[in-house]
């Protein structure tokens, strides 16, 4: 394909590793370093679509196994696809279903055809080969799509790794043969082969010669800690194009995240800060405040007082206390809506910082805050 219309991606600055970019594609500009906010079913949970936009989110993830039970993917492309569907006018990712194949292990068998599950929904046997998935990514309209892959279990033996990335390699070449070339729409392979380097290095080489619109790094945040998934990505991202977008699946933490633009990552996604606030946690600077704490009953200070979210201009720890002691929804909400212009606030100043030269302090005076832990009681 060729045009203005392309699916493209363009790095417009450097700070070691970390890269300042813009996503081009066929419903909006991403500015990367990117976090997307999760709508697994069509829906960013505790959100309307418009306030997931005001968080300064510029895309969602949406995921092909929930959607493709129900409503269904035929039925969303009857409607107008996912975006006329949920309301969401900007760009969507969508996950392959990949993910399933690791998290519900027990509902599922798997060999080279593709996935056979046990509907959570129902009961009912689905098939979810690498073909289908793309083509239900197709029928969503999804901006950009993911190859069908096995995220591989934790922890793994090196054998296990390798028999698992071979198969996911696989269905990776079939996924580029199913998805269907328009402009503006993109495929990203997936790099899979645990915490080893080795296999790593082959998964990387081997998307290469197939040939993405972008490479994510998946299999990782499934047990292995910290410390190991930046070992990870130290020794994978190099052998990443440097012209190619570059995701993180499932990631994460605004640690891991901040720790991962630096070692070169440009997309992120994960359930953590809207299912915090559906569990009265708020992310705030230094780590997190659990609003069932009685220690924030009388407290008429916003979660954080630098946070110029509504959440914070509007609402006390002893209003948020109160509604989640007292079980409205209201809670849920408010901590969810908090939480994900955090997450943003922390984008928009990992953006800022490549932009000027700054990464280093911007990750140095991060990092020492959430060692120093939030500020929480009255008196601290």
């Amino acid at each position: 394909m060729t045009g203005p219309d392309n699916f493209s991606f363009k790095v417009l600055c450097e700070d070691g590793p970390a890269r300042l970019g813009e996503i081009n594609c066929a419903h909006g500009l991403i500015e990367t370093p990117a976090f997307m906010p999760v709508g697994t079913a069509g829906t960013v949970k505790a959100m309307t679509p418009e306030g997931v936009k005001r968080t300064g989110a510029q895309i969602i993830l949406g995921n092909t196994y929930h959607l493709m039970l129900r409503p269904g993917a035929e039925r969303i492309a009857s409607l107008g696809g996912l975006h006329k569907f949920m309301n969401w006018p900007g760009p969507i990712l969508t996950d392959s279903g990949g993910y399933q194949v690791f998290s519900l292990a027990q509902r599922r068998k798997l060999d080279e055809k593709g996935v056979f599950f046990q509907s959570h929904i129902d009961g009912a046997s689905v098939e979810l080969t690498p073909e289908r998935s793309i083509e239900i990514q197709n029928l969503l309209d999804a901006d950009i799509s993911m190859v069908l892959d096995e995220c591989t279990e934790w922890p793994v033996t090196e054998s296990r790794a390798r028999e698992s990335l071979e198969l996911s390699m696989k269905w990776a070449i079939r996924s580029k043969n199913a998805f269907r070339l328009r402009p503006g729409y993109g495929l990203f392979g997936i790099v899979q082969g645990s915490i080893f380097e080795n296999l790593r290095q082959k998964s990387a080489e081997m998307l290469m010669d197939i040939g993405f619109d972008g490479y994510a790094v998946g299999g990782l945040a499934v047990g292995e800690g910290q410390a190991q998934m930046f070992d990870v990505l130290d020794f994978t991202v190099p052998h990443l194009p440097e012209g190619k977008p570059r995701y993180l699946m499932g990631v994460g933490r605004p640690q891991d995240i901040v720790g991962a633009v630096s070692r070169g990552i440009d997309m992120f996604d994960c359930v953590m800060p809207t299912r915090s606030g559906r569990t009265a946690q708020a992310f705030v600077r230094g780590g997190t405040l659990n609003l069932r704490n009685a220690i924030h009953s009388d407290d008429d200070r916003p979660l954080d007082l630098c946070c110029t979210c509504p959440t914070c201009n509007g609402y006390s720890r002893a209003y948020l206390h109160h509604l989640v002691k007292a079980g409205e929804m209201l809670a849920g909400m408010l901590l969810t809506s908090h939480n994900l212009h955090y997450y943003q606030e922390i984008m928009r100043g990992l953006r800022h910082s490549i932009k000027t030269g700054m990464l280093s302090e911007f990750c140095r005076n991060f990092f020492s805050e959430i060692e120093d832990g939030p500020v929480q009681a009255l008196t601290a």
